[in-house]
C-alpha cells in the first residue's frame, strides 16, 4: 500500500526494523531511518519495540541511560519527535530499582530539542502459547508491568496534538485505547514485535479495532523478519508496519514481514518507512458524526 501524506496535517513516519542483537548496528539503522523520515517531512517518527536489541534484555538494560541519551540526540539533531518503541529499563519512573531481578519495558517520547517528553511503562505483558519454535511466551518472567497510562502533548506547527502511548500486547485491550481517548488522545502509538503467527492472525485487525474503539489514528511500527539469537535460536516477527486512521482504515502500510520487498523499503537500507498525515479536522468531524464517547454506558 502506498504511503499517504498530505498538507492537511503533520507528517508521521512508522519505521519497520529487523533488529538483531548487535546494538551498535541497530543504532546505525535507527539513525539512518530517522534522517530518511525527517527528509521526507516527518515531524513524528515511531520506531518498534525492542529497537536496540531483540533479546539480551538484561545486557541492554545496563545501557538504558546511554541509549536513551543517544535517542534524545537523534531527536535534537534532526528536529523531530522520536517515539522510541521500547528499551528495557532497570528502574521504575520514580527511580526505584525494579524488585525481584526484573525490568520495565519502557517506551519514551523525545522532543525536537532532545528533552524527554514522556515515559510509558508497558502495562500488559505478553503471555501466550504459540505454535512456533519458542512455543510459550511469558514476559512477566523478565518484566514488571507498568501501572500508569500516559497521554502527552506534541507541539507541531503552532498546533497541539495528544499522543496516547501503548506497546505491542497492549493492543489486545480495548479498555486501554478507550481510556487514552478519554484522556484526550488524538493518536495512539503502538510499537510492536508481534510473533509471525499471532501477527498473521491479528495484527491488522487489532490496529483497526483499536482505532475504531478510540476514534484515534493508530501508528503500528513493527519488527519483521528473522532474528538470530546468540544461543543459536531464531525468532520470526510479523512486521507489516501500518498506520490506521480514526475510522479504522489502514491508510499506509509495508505489506510484508521482510524488508526490501515493496516501495516502502529500498535495498540494503535495513528498514522500511511508512508515512501518513494526521488530519485533525477530519478526525474531529468524524467523531462528531458518530459521538460514541457521548453514548458510552460501561466505561
Amino acid at each position: 500500500m502506498n504511503n499517504k501524506i498530505n498538507n492537511l496535517g503533520f507528517g508521521i513516519a512508522a519505521i519497520q526494523m529487523n533488529s538483531q542483537q548487535d546494538i551498535e548496528n541497530n543504532l546505525t539503522t535507527i539513525k539512518a531511518a530517522v534522517i530518511d523520515a525527517a527528509s521526507q517531512g516527518a515531524k513524528l517518527v515511531v520506531i518498534p519495540e525492542n529497537c536496540c536489541s531483540m533479546g539480551q534484555q538484561f545486557a541492554t538494560a545496563e545501557r538504558f541511560d546511554a541509549l536513551s541519551a543517544t535517542m534524545a540526540e537523534y531527536a535534537r539533531t534532526y528536529g523531530i519527535y522520536l517515539l522510541v518503541g521500547s528499551l528495557p529499563c532497570p528502574y521504575r519512573p520514580d527511580g526505584v530499582i525494579v524488585p525481584d531481578g526484573r525490568l520495565r519495558q519502557v517506551s519514551q517520547l523525545f522532543a525536537p530539542d532532545g528533552t524527554l517528553v514522556a515515559r510509558y511503562d508497558k502495562i500488559h505483558l505478553f503471555t501466550a502459547t504459540v505454535a512456533d519454535k519458542q512455543g510459550s511466551y511469558n514476559e512477566a518472567a523478565t518484566f514488571e508491568p507498568g501501572t500508569q497510562t500516559v497521554v502527552t502533548s506534541l507541539e507541531i506547527d503552532d498546533a497541539v496534538y495528544k499522543l496516547g502511548m501503548m506497546v505491542c500486547f497492549d493492543l489486545r485491550f480495548p479498555a486501554l485505547a478507550q481510556r487514552l481517548r478519554q484522556a484526550g488522545a488524538d493518536l495512539l502509538s503502538a510499537p510492536a514485535a508481534f510473533t509471525y503467527l499471532t501477527g498473521q492472525a491479528h495484527w491488522s485487525l487489532l490496529l483497526q479495532a483499536r482505532a475504531l474503539d478510540s476514534q484515534c489514528m493508530v501508528i503500528g511500527a513493527a519488527q519483521g523478519g528473522y532474528h538470530a539469537y546468540k544461543d543459536g535460536n531464531t525468532r520470526q516477527t510479523w512486521g507489516h508496519t501500518a498506520i490506521t486512521d480514526f475510522n479504522g482504515s489502514i491508510i499506509a502500510s509495508h505489506d510484508s514481514s521482510e524488508l526490501n520487498t515493496s516501495a516502502t523499503a529500498e535495498p540494503d537500507k535495513g528498514y522500511a518507512i511508512v508515512m501518513a498525515s494526521l488530519d485533525k479536522q477530519a478526525q474531529i468531524q468524524g467523531r462528531q458524526k458518530m459521538p460514541i464517547f457521548d453514548c458510552h454506558r460501561l466505561a
